[in-house]
């Protein structure tokens, strides 16, 4: 599962690649993410989009170790609220995303891409909490390409004119979004 992600981009390329007025007073975190700590999401807010920094993973289950960064089972009680309502949506912009290869011990970062989005956005869902808010990406299938390394799941990857549905559709219309990327328009580094 997509535990690692980068974006390694300029302010100006987020804020057009997500339709953003500007980012605001938002700081950009480092390039490299990484579960339990500070990403850029973007969310919708009335008719305008907004820029937030928030925590990958949502707080665990009972009976889980760690956050809960990725959403799998689009029908578990555990995400049905925040997936039902837009205002819990998000997008999560990013550059590539890393998936790892080979037997432990001997695992290689695999980097994936999509050439033609410099900056693309996964489909997330967020939570406000007490001390601050927190976030999880969808997962799928795995396309070919991202199968061949991670043959479980990889992130939803949003197409370009997907990220209006994604933020306001109906909660059927949204979980329809949540498909593998083609491979064909993806690469591997």
């Amino acid at each position: 599962m997509c535990n690692r992600y980068r974006l390694r981009a300029k302010a100006s390329a987020i804020v057009e690649a997500m339709s953003l007025d500007e980012l605001g007073e938002v700081s950009l975190p480092p390039e490299e993410l990484f579960p339990k700590r500070p990403a850029l999401v973007v969310r919708q807010q009335g008719d305008a989009r907004r820029a937030d920094v928030m925590t990958w993973g949502f707080p665990p289950p009972a009976n889980a170790r760690g956050p809960v960064t990725n959403v799998r089972n689009l029908a578990s009680p555990f995400w049905r609220n925040a997936l039902a309502n837009p205002e819990r949506r998000c997008l999560i912009p990013a550059t590539d995303f890393c998936e790892w290869e080979g037997e432990t011990g001997r695992k290689i970062a695999r980097w994936f891409d999509v050439p033609s989005l410099p900056v693309f956005a996964f489909a997330g869902i967020w939570r406000p909490m007490e001390d601050g808010a927190c976030f999880a990406m969808l997962t799928c299938a795995p396309n070919p390409l991202v199968a061949a390394v991670h043959p479980k799941a990889m992130p939803v990857i949003l197409h370009a004119e997907d990220h209006g549905r994604w933020l306001t559709a109906p909660i059927g219309e949204a979980q329809a979004l949540a498909a593998p990327f083609p491979s064909q328009l993806m690469t591997i580094q």
